[in-house]
């Protein structure tokens, strides 16, 4: 019963059809006052078409089980119609489109240009929405660049090394011919048009992606170093594709090419990324400072190549951001304050911790602790966690602990900051100094990991040395730099020698906001804090 309903409803609703098409050219016939006996009204087409319609419906009496399941059937229908028009709505202005330029966003405040570090694709590759276009860097982070359409790459406007104006056009992308084979699919079924042009789309991108992969690869061999790590195989005399890279997607780090030469022109095994720096675990405070202290072996003696006639290389990237970072600076009045710190009890509290942490997945340091302690005492002085204006006639107390550190990294000396450090635990700390220091070295960080900071704490101990004078990084007020832990000879209550384990800390301030007893008095409570550590939860909120 079910069959013969389903042709009934169609030949009815061809007969509606048939009148609708009737009605319109009599509407658009030539008034020539005919007769109503001699034409009928359109009106009059459409009742008796809708007349026989329902005869033929009368006469099927199907039972209400039928008309249940001959109503789904024509909600099925409908709505495969309907997914077939949109497929057919969105081929059709896809292919219109043609070639699409992509720009170059704007990737960060104050950016208006980037060099174009490595290209992921090439001239005739296919790409679909997400796809890596290419790599930029700017005077403040790395970003990749990722497509938003899917088409394939007809002109590629920069050459890698090349300055990108933001808003300038980076890639022409073809979309008309990802849009050509999904815009014949409305011929066939809609359901199975719907069907075949999802699996034609998956197959072609599949197709596509492994007909690319050698010629991105191949592309990829001669591009996956920043321009210092060019610089360094230059000066050594080298070619990038005598070393084997170990960072991500086998790009070569400094450190791949420092280990190429002292290894006599052999590459070391590929490895993991080179994980945080920690102390290495011991079973008492003492065992733990003494590998504490033990600065961080310098790198075996390599021969440089002498430079042969002068060279000119343009600042860019991170270099870039320094000099401004020092001229700003300059102009800045800097106030010094040093002072040491007795580790003992900092070294068996995170002894205690680090199994607690790994359970948890953190590499616990010495850093995240002295980076909580930094924001408690921020609290109590809350002028050091301040900017000055241009004109020196304001100052802005801000809200949030964004704790810079400095780190070095393949593209030069970089300063991420840990946000809202005054609302994380210890661990919530160390895991996103986990994440920084990570992204740093594989050159990942974000630009939102290196603008907003609000006070830094630097470690130069982890390098070697003891005290310097830090820079202030404008527009922040103060900066802290610790050194490297040293066992030492100090004197008890009872004037007994006994071996401490001292770190000295040296801080910078603008001494037109800071005066000498605030540093001293904030350094006072930050140094309460590292000495004795157990104190922080009495002021932790």
């Amino acid at each position: 019963m079910l069959s013969a309903s389903v042709p009934t409803l169609r030949s009815s609703h061809a007969l509606v059809r048939s009148a609708m098409t009737a009605a319109v050219r009599a509407a658009a016939a030539p008034a020539a006052a005919p007769s109503a006996a001699s034409t009928p009204a359109p009106s009059a087409l459409i009742n008796a078409a809708q007349s026989r319609s329902l005869s033929a419906h009368a006469a099927a009496r199907p039972s209400a089980a039928h008309r249940a399941a001959t109503t789904q059937t024509v909600s099925a229908l409908s709505a495969s119609r309907l997914t077939a028009r949109s497929m057919r709505s969105f081929h059709t202005s896809t292919a219109a489109s043609g070639i699409v330029p992509f720009n170059l966003a704007d990737i960060g405040e104050g950016i208006a240009e980037a060099e174009v570090l490595q290209w992921f694709v090439n001239v005739g590759d296919k790409v679909v929405q997400f796809d890596k276009i290419c790599e930029v860097q700017s005077d403040k982070a790395t970003v990749e660049i990722t497509s938003r359409y899917e088409g394939t790459v007809a002109k590629l406007y920069y050459k890698v090394h090349d300055m990108a104006k933001v808003g300038s056009v980076l890639v022409d992308i073809d979309v008309a011919g990802a849009a050509g084979a999904g815009s014949a699919a409305p011929s066939a079924t809609p359901a199975a048009a719907a069907a075949s042009a999802t699996s034609a789309s998956s197959a072609s991108s599949s197709a596509a992606a492994a007909a690319a992969a050698p010629a991105a690869a191949a592309s990829d061999a001669l591009s996956l170093a920043t321009p210092a790590v060019r610089r360094l195989i230059k000066e050594h005399n080298l070619s990038l594709k005598q070393i084997v890279g170990t960072g991500r997607d086998g790009r070569v780090l400094k450190e791949d090419v420092l280990n190429f030469v002292a290894n006599g022109g052999r590459s070391a095994a590929p490895a993991a990324a080179a994980p945080v720096v920690a102390a290495a675990p011991a079973s008492t405070a003492s065992a733990a400072a003494s590998t504490a202290t033990t600065a961080t072996p310098a790198a075996a003696p390599v021969s440089v190549a002498p430079v042969r006639g002068d060279r000119v290389e343009p600042i860019r990237g991170f270099k870039r951001t320094m000099i401004k970072s020092m001229n700003a600076a300059n102009l800045i009045p800097h106030f010094n304050y040093c002072d040491e710190i007795v580790m003992n009890r900092l070294i068996s509290f995170r002894t205690d911790l680090k199994p607690l942490a790994e359970s948890r997945g953190v590499k616990l340091t010495y850093m995240p602790i002295m980076i909580k302690a930094a924001s408690l005492a921020l609290l109590r002085y809350p002028i050091l966690n301040s900017s000055l204006n241009a004109d020196a006639t304001e100052i802005t107390y801000k809200g949030s602990h964004n704790i810079g550190v400095a780190m070095d990294t393949p593209g030069g000396l970089v300063v991420p900051n840990i946000k809202n450090v005054q609302d994380k635990s210890i661990f919530e700390v160390a895991a996103e100094l986990n994440r920084l220091q990570q992204a740093g070295s594989k050159g990942q960080l974000r630009a939102e990991d290196l603008t907003g900071g609000t006070f830094t704490l630097s470690n130069i101990g982890t390098v070697g040395g003891t005290y310097m004078k830090p820079i202030i990084v404008v527009p922040e007020v103060a900066i802290g730099a610790i050194g490297k832990i040293q066992k030492l000879p100090r004197f008890n209550e009872d004037d007994s020698v006994y071996a401490a384990h001292i770190m000295q800390v040296s801080w910078s301030a603008d001494h037109r906001v800071i005066d000498g007893v605030t540093m001293a008095s904030f350094s006072n409570l930050w140094k309460s804090y590292i000495e004795n550590p157990q104190s922080m939860v009495v002021d932790l909120k």
